[in-house]
């Protein structure tokens, strides 16, 4: 708490599963050996239930086969006993952050995806391939529409989308994974 962070302290793996609350930016920092469930069991149990939230370990007895187990689970880091302030607090802020961007990542594709069920399905077709880069004419001649019915789709996608700019509307695009390839060259 010296730092200013908030702090809970669970006296096992099983009391943190129970009082857990993934809404607020956080990480678990967790020794491999712990009565009850080990460290790595409360590892597999976060995975499991689909809680992101990222796990530090600490321990004074690791081994290598312990340690590659944590880091391939997702582990933000692995600190061996006995360590200096400074470096949990520089692990568990940078496991703080990597929360937070992870938050508004998983926020921003919610938004994506709620304005994308707006479509109608024309739409999501003007909207995918005009994101991969097709002109009005040569969406329109692949969908059997007039290039004019196309500009009209496209400035729907755009409001609907609450796209600002067609280099918007690509990015979204990209994140939604609708981008079709682009059309071959006669």
């Amino acid at each position: 708490r010296a730092p200013g962070l908030d702090a809970a302290s669970f006296a096992s793996a099983d009391d943190l599963l129970m009082g857990l609350d993934d809404r607020a930016p956080a990480c678990v920092v967790a020794d491999l050996r712990m009565p009850g469930r080990t460290g790595l069991d409360l590892q597999d149990e976060l995975a499991r239930r689909g809680l992101d939230l990222p796990i530090l370990f600490i321990s004074g007895q690791a081994d290598v086969t312990s340690s590659v187990r944590a880091m391939k689970g997702g582990a933000v880091d692995f600190i061996e006993k006995p360590f200096a302030d400074t470096v949990l607090i520089g692990a568990v802020a940078a496991a703080l952050a990597r929360h937070r961007e992870g938050q508004e990542g998983r926020r921003e594709m919610h938004t994506l995806e709620a304005r994308l069920a707006r479509l109608t399905p024309r739409e999501r077709q003007v909207f995918a391939l005009g994101a991969s880069g097709r002109l009005n004419k040569q969406v329109g001649f692949e969908l059997g529409t007039t290039e004019k019915t196309t500009k009209v789709h496209r400035a729907r996608v755009m409001e609907k989308m609450e796209a600002e700019s067609l280099a918007d509307l690509v990015r979204m695009a990209g994140r939604l994974g609708l981008t079709s390839p682009p059309p071959s060259s006669p």
